[in-house]
């Protein structure tokens, strides 16, 4: 006998290759959605056929119509945005889903939109915009740097600040800077390494290294930062959580009139020597609540490399509870 709470419902594409391009290769993406909403889903022509219980197939159709929306859009469709959407649309939150990736938050190099991917991340960039100093709290892979100098780079383009300063805390993590090869700023190199990184691909090689002569661009050690005050700049200090109480004080403050601060880091990869407590961790506790200043706490649903990034957080998320019982 059938279950009389087995419903069936369908939705059309314009094309097959919006069909194609929502199925995804294999029909992997397919078989994400009906692994997430518990359905099944065919296809006959342009004709998408939802079937299963009358909840579990809304859910479903409303995560395609929102994917169908991005892909129109001329966005990438992975299994870790489809997850996302489903967590979304399950909290009744799907209206998020569009506000989330429609906001264009900057332009790469080679031509490349930069959108938000989470609410956590639109959340953080929302707070970047409206206050002069914001710490981003999370784990590897939510986009905490990289969204930071996106809004950077924008900021410089459109002339709100004179220069952009990036700076990072040279823990020795398991090498001594002593034996590495190379004068100080060679030492301090593989440190800034990321910085450099997402630079390129904001800015182009050429463009970036033409302002960093002229010095409107610099990437430097922490260090670089004491008895300096910073004016019209956009200051970003990455991996705080490595920085000593003392060293946070000094960076907060170095800024000046016209200048916004971002502090990002990962509280739970923290490299400092036994005893030494996290300047961020101190500094996220005494902030927290000053006018002008926001505190975003990203989270694995926040993770947008391989999905299995969002996997190895949450274990690590769950085994850190278990061990402080």
């Amino acid at each position: 006998m059938e279950n009389e709470n087995l419903v069936r419902r369908e939705m059309t594409v314009d094309s097959m290759e919006e069909l194609a391009a929502l199925f995804g290769s294999l029909d992997e993406n397919a078989e994400t959605i009906m692994e997430r909403t518990g359905t099944r889903i065919t296809a006959e022509g342009p004709q998408i056929l939802v079937s299963g219980e009358e909840e579990n197939v809304s859910l479903a159709l409303t995560v395609m119509g929102k994917l169908l929306a991005m892909i129109r859009r001329q966005e990438r469709i992975d299994k870790s945005r489809i997850n996302y959407a489903v967590e979304l649309a399950r909290e009744g939150q799907a209206d998020m889903i569009d506000a989330i990736m429609q906001d264009v938050i900057a332009i790469t190099a080679r031509g490349r939109q930069v959108r938000c991917k989470t609410l956590g991340q639109r959340n953080y960039v929302k707070a970047i915009r409206e206050n002069t100093v914001t710490f981003a709290v999370g784990p590897a892979g939510t986009g905490k740097t990289y969204l930071a100098m996106a809004m950077a780079v924008v900021a410089f383009k459109n002339k709100e600040i004179e220069r952009i300063v990036l700076t990072r805390p040279a823990v020795e993590a398991g090498e001594k800077l002593g034996f590495l090869p190379g004068d100080l700023q060679n030492k301090v190199d593989p440190y800034l390494r990321p910085l450099y990184d997402a630079l390129y691909e904001l800015m182009g090689v050429e463009n970036f290294q033409k302002l960093q002569e002229r010095g409107v661009i610099e990437v430097a050690p922490l260090a670089y930062m004491r008895g300096r005050t910073l004016n019209d700049s956009f200051i970003i200090l990455d991996e705080a959580q490595n920085t000593t109480c003392e060293q946070m004080k000094m960076f907060l403050t170095r800024f000046g009139a016209g200048s916004k601060v971002i502090v990002t880091g990962d509280l739970t990869q923290i490299d400092l020597p036994l005893g030494k407590r996290s300047g961020l961790k101190e500094a996220v506790e005494v902030l927290k609540g000053v006018e002008g200043i926001a505190v975003t706490e990203l989270t694995h649903r926040d993770v947008v490399r391989h999905e299995l990034v969002q996997a190895i957080v949450r274990a690590y998320e769950k085994y850190e509870k278990r061990s402080s019982r």
